[in-house]
């Protein structure tokens, strides 16, 4: 049976050592690395061996009891959280590591709320038992009041089967089974199963303890984990793939690493992409940084396939499970800065690279300017970065100080119109424009008629709307929340070509957004803060200055939680205040809660400066024809000189 599972935790909880243990045990590796030692088997990169910590999701591989394991060790550090989403995408059970001094903490909520999103059945393990102050009660009460209350404690119970103190505990969190245990008593086959199946439906989170470092309570963890997983991946089914991570090898071929839900995939099999066939080259089960070489793979496996050099993250084969757009994404920006003589558009191919490898870079390359901008999660980030293309591509740059990534939208509907004419050119555009739901982002319906356009034409409009972010009027922002439908159009059965539905699209975009008012968003955090009551009232204080929105302080004991919502841009920095203000005794989770309108919107579009009359990408005046020749019409006229119906 293959079996797939990810270690997850908040940065310095021991994630890491655990994995190293538990490769350990499973007989995947001779000897436990340590991250002191910087000799850990899945931190393969010098960059994770000189700063401690993971950045990047690496597979191991073992064997126990007759069940094979791929189990991956993902980035605990909030900056490289996209890494570590991707990787829950292929998961089949997860571990969730807690520490036993400090409970849970704010990135493991995060954590948490990705499982769940994702389904994930999970397991936890209260870690580092070993140090002072470790608190085994104090930090399930942590998971109970905030992850889940519906957990029970197995490291005590079970080494060789289901007894009755641990019955009675799973029978608690069922009716049926309470019924039961009334009734008759318990069975351990029947408990056992019902224990099986009650953490695969994520009803119930088992709770393990010990201290990785010290080799407590892992062997026991291993013995219950292989018992009461299972999966059920059919080699004989048709084939059917995912990709979730791309890498590119030292030659700087393409490595797309596929989970394997269903059926067999042999070496020179073709496979098609986007409309193109591709023919499988190496297929290579990696484990850590060495890898076999394997003439088929099968059902549950995930391996690393050459060849296929148009898949990116998310290309499925046959009736794959689906990928799920990331809902931890950069908030942030920082243009690059190159030495002296160095030309940023020979340079962009190695960041295209990067952004195979991480598409929440978002690499945005600013012709006119001749600047490369690129998206992230922190500081931390820039500075990995920073070392990747010095390693890689032995590229020197510099990063200018992070900005905040606003977004545009609209407040009402409209309809955009784009017509594009110069000579021997023909096309025009008419979409409507509605506000769509918060994050919801560009959504495109097709109302057109096959007698207006033809189905490949519909198709080329859906695709320049959808094809990359879009302008706004207000800072040039991507514009974001509309739900774009095309209603009509027209062509020239002898002057259109593809790209002119491209140009007629832009222009019907802006058109559209010139008549409306454009709404200016910012990101969000969703904020917790607990400290001792004597500081309430700076902390209400500060929220307010941040133009923050707070529900009713929440006391118990000598302790407030408060939780809250605040622009981005005005609490960036406040967790070092808040620790020098708390003396480090309080605790603070920020997590990213989606955009909303800019508390400042008028102040952001002083700053940014952007001039819509400016912009060489996008122009709302359509091109008309007389007489031989193209000439300008202001976006002000171009409706009444449409050719296509405007009542529509």
């Amino acid at each position: 049976m293959y079996k797939t599972f990810g270690i997850f935790a908040h940065v310095d909880t021991g994630k890491t050592t655990f994995s190293e243990q538990i490769l350990y045990y499973g007989q995947g590796i001779q000897a436990r690395g340590r991250v002191d030692h910087q000799n850990a088997f899945l931190d393969l990169h010098p960059i994770e061996r000189e700063r401690g910590i993971t950045v990047f999701a690496e597979q191991g591989i073992f064997t126990y009891n007759n069940n094979t394991y791929t189990m991956i060790d993902t980035p605990g550090h909030v900056d490289f959280s996209p890494e570590m989403e991707r990787a829950i995408q292929v998961l089949d059970y997860a571990v969730v590591l807690v520490d036993a001094v400090d409970g849970v903490e704010g990135h493991t909520e995060t954590v948490w709320q990705l499982l769940r999103k994702h389904h994930i059945p999970t397991f936890f393990f209260i870690n580092k038992m070993d140090r002072e102050g470790a608190n085994l009660d104090k930090a399930i009460a942590s998971i109970h009041a905030l992850l889940t209350p519906n957990t029970v404690v197995l490291t005590n119970h079970l080494t060789k089967e289901m007894d009755e103190p641990l019955a009675e505990a799973v029978a608690a969190l069922d009716d049926t089974l309470m019924e039961r245990y009334f009734e008759t008593g318990y069975t351990r086959d029947v408990f056992e199963a019902a224990l099986c199946q009650m953490i695969r439906d994520e009803r119930v989170f088992p709770v393990h303890y010990g201290s990785a470092l010290q080799d407590e309570g892992i062997s026991t963890f291993l013995q219950h984990f292989d018992r009461l997983t299972a999966t059920n991946y059919d080699a004989a089914a048709p084939f059917a793939a995912r990709v979730y991570k791309v890498r590119h090898d030292e030659k700087g071929q393409r490595i797309a690493y596929l989970k394997i839900d269903a059926g067999r995939l042999k070496a020179r099999k073709a496979l098609e992409i986007d409309g193109e066939m591709m023919k499988v080259g190496q297929i290579r089960l990696y484990n850590g940084e060495k890898f076999e070489q394997l003439q088929e793979a099968i059902a549950g496996q995930s391996v690393g396939i050459y060849g296929l050099k148009n898949a990116v993250i998310g290309t499925t084969f046959g009736d794959a499970v689906s990928y799920k757009a990331p809902s931890l994404v950069p908030t942030l920006q920082s243009r690059v800065v190159f030495e002296d003589g160095v030309s940023p558009k020979e340079m962009l191919r190695y960041f295209r690279l990067l952004e195979a490898e991480d598409p929440s870079l978002e690499i945005v390359w600013q012709e006119a300017l001749q600047e490369i901008h690129l998206h992230i999660m922190g500081v931390i980030q820039l500075e990995v970065l920073q070392q990747v293309l010095a390693e890689r591509f032995q590229l020197m740059v510099q990063f200018e100080a992070p900005t905040i990534i606003y977004k545009e939208t609209i407040f009402t509907s409209t309809k955009g119109y784009g017509h594009f004419e110069p000579l021997k050119h023909y096309a025009e555009v008419h979409l409507r424009m509605e506000p769509a739901p918060r994050g919801q982002g560009i959504t495109f319906i097709n109302e057109c008629h096959a007698d207006d356009l033809l189905v490949g034409q519909q198709n080329l409009i859906q695709k320049h709307v959808l094809e990359r972010a879009h302008h706004g009027l207000l800072t040039g922002s991507a514009v974001t929340d509309i739900i774009v439908t095309l209603v009509t159009g027209k062509a020239h059965i002898k002057h259109t070509e593809s790209g002119d539905f491209r140009e007629a699209t832009h222009r019907a975009l802006r058109q559209g957004l010139e008549q409306v008012e454009n709404v200016l968003l910012e990101p969000y955090y969703a904020v917790v803060m607990r400290a001792h009551i004597d500081h309430m009232g700076r902390m209400m204080s500060d929220l307010q200055m941040a133009s923050g929105t707070f529900d009713a302080p929440f006391t118990e004991g000598e302790y407030v939680t408060i939780h809250a919502r605040v622009p981005v841009a005005s609490f960036l920095t406040y967790p070092t205040q808040f620790a020098a203000y708390t003396n480090g005794k309080g605790s603070i989770r920020l997590v990213f809660d989606g955009y909303d309108r800019c508390h400042n919107t008028e102040e952001v579009i002083e700053r940014i400066g952007y001039d819509k009359q400016a912009d060489p990408n996008y122009t709302s005046n359509s091109i008309f024809c007389s007489h031989g020749k193209g000439y300008v019409v202001p976006w002000q006229e171009a409706e009444a000189l449409m050719h296509a119906n405007t009542e529509l």
